[in-house]
């Protein structure tokens, strides 16, 4: 594993004093979920782009589990983002997984990532498979020389606040990874407000510029557009030839609501035999839902992993589900290295390989 000491880009202390600057009652006011419709320059309607921010606990760490998928065809070529993350109060990545695919015919290309905090590090490892070709590397980085740093899931939260704030700092220069994982610099800029129809209204929408700076290729930009309480209405890549759109108003939300407490309705028993050993079993029983509910509710992050996997999994459509399950579980093991999945699936699916 290859360690990174030399780290020429440094955030700017404007960056700095704003991720100090957040307040958790912004970040409450950031907990929902964007869904947008990916067109293309002549309408017509490619594929969705969904984002979604919750409250989570990582390492028994109050923090937010960031969930951010986009699926589609371009030219009739299937492809895809996905990104699962935990970002701390502060937006500090603990760990994220990253997956990119196209699926060029003969050509199929694969990137997959695994980044995560090991104490005093961050460690990155990522394959990228070209066809047949599989190269992995790894890297550290340690953790007092990204400060600053903003992965591609702590972006999306960070860009809710800027937009809710209707503000963009002066000097807003970051770290952040370009495409080949070389450390280097993000920066934002406010690009005013303008008008965009999303259903039957017209709204005011205020714009944010993201630019990442590699100094081994050109800038890469986007354009962000939102409603007045961080929804999404529009993202668009400089150079690309499709637009992401909110095409349905969301419901509008100023401040957390209380979460209701479960009413349990009681129903009326009959048994003659031994009514309050049967109350003790309903009362045994009602805990025990309450419980997984519990569990449920504080560990959100289960349905965006199932909902990855049964995607994947009905997309290969292995022969032999278990190993394909083993596969691409693995990365999520602290104790591993992210290991080849989908190996199984691949020789199973013979389809697979002309994709």
């Amino acid at each position: 594993m290859e360690e990174l000491k030399d780290l020429a880009p440094k955030a700017s202390i404007e960056a700095v004093e704003f991720l100090q600057s957040i307040e958790p009652e912004e970040l409450q006011l950031c907990l929902f979920v964007d869904s947008l419709v990916t067109i293309s320059d002549t309408g017509r309607e490619l594929g969705e782009f969904t984002i979604t921010i919750q409250q989570a606990t990582y390492h028994d760490e109050d923090c937010y589990l960031i969930h951010a998928n986009s699926h589609g065809c371009i030219d009739d070529i299937p492809c895809g983002t996905s990104i699962m993350a935990y970002v701390s109060k502060r937006l500090e990545t603990l760990e994220q997984h990253h997956h990119e695919y196209v699926k060029i015919k003969d050509h199929p290309l694969d990137r997959k990532s695994y980044m995560v905090r090991e104490e005093d590090q961050l460690v990155v490892n990522k394959i990228v498979t070209e066809g047949q070709d599989e190269k992995r590397h790894a890297f550290t980085f340690p953790w007092s020389s990204v400060e600053g740093f903003i992965s591609e899931a702590s972006n999306l939260l960070m860009l809710r606040i800027l937009a809710k704030r209707k503000a963009v700092p002066e000097n807003m220069v970051f770290l952040s990874f370009d495409t080949e994982t070389n450390l280097c610099t993000s920066t934002f800029k406010e690009l005013g407000s303008r008008n965009q129809t999303v259903g039957r209204e017209v709204m005011e929408v205020f714009g944010i510029e993201r630019a990442i700076h590699s100094e081994k290729d050109l800038p890469t930009m986007w354009h962000f557009f939102f409603l007045f309480d961080g929804h999404l209405a529009s993202r668009v890549q400089i150079g690309s030839p499709v637009t992401m759109k909110l095409i349905q108003m969301p419901l509008l939300k100023e401040k957390e609501e209380e979460e209701q407490k479960p009413v349990f309705e009681k129903k009326p028993l009959i048994w003659e035999e031994d009514m309050h050993l049967y109350s003790k079993y309903l009362d045994r029983k009602e805990e025990l839902k309450a419980n997984h509910t519990t569990y449920v509710r504080h560990h959100p992050e289960l349905k965006a992993i199932m909902a990855d996997f049964l995607q994947f999994l009905l997309l290969r459509k292995p022969e032999d589900v278990f190993t394909f399950a083993a596969d691409y579980f693995a990365p999520f093991s602290s104790q591993k290295h992210l290991e080849t999945s989908f190996q199984m699936s691949n020789k199973a699916n013979p389809l697979m390989k002309n994709n």
